[in-house]
């Protein structure tokens, strides 16, 4: 079966794809210009908080460093769009090879993409991934599926 998208929706989940294909690259570059300047990120890394495009470049590029090979994949995109603005989620899992040469399986993690049109382009002005965590004991689940 083919799924069939309007213009807006098409163009965001092009966005993403292309989040997938930098990530695999390591193409810091390439993620630029998929982020506002101002983005607000609240990833799985501390702080609470990452804000601003520097911000959030510099948390890839440690994950760059530790890896030599890397891998993104999301699965189960939902995207609405309307207008100027936009939004995604997901699960999204990073794995790859670490620098010494241990493979790493990755974990599956919620991710949300909030995207305004900006100038005609569709940027990301916020993102957050997340884990379920475990009540009684307050720690992440990292071994759930989608």
């Amino acid at each position: 079966m083919t799924v069939q998208h309007d213009g807006a929706e098409a163009a965001i989940r092009d966005r993403i794809a292309g989040i997938t294909g930098a990530l695999r690259a390591k193409d810091r570059d390439a993620l630029r210009r998929i982020y506002d300047k101002d983005v607000v990120s609240f990833d799985v890394e501390p702080p609470l908080q990452h804000v601003g495009v520097d911000a959030k470049l510099e948390n890839w590029e440690r994950v760059f460093a530790a890896f030599a090979e890397l891998d993104y994949e999301l699965r189960d995109l939902r995207v609405t769009a309307d207008g100027a603005v936009a939004f995604a989620h997901g699960f999204g899992r990073l794995s790859g090879r670490l620098g010494n040469g241990v493979p790493v399986p990755g974990m599956w993690v919620r991710a949300t993409f909030c995207f305004k049109r900006i100038e005609g382009e569709w940027l990301i002005v916020h993102d957050q991934v997340s884990v379920p965590f475990d009540l009684p004991t307050g720690k992440g689940v990292a071994d759930l599926q989608p």
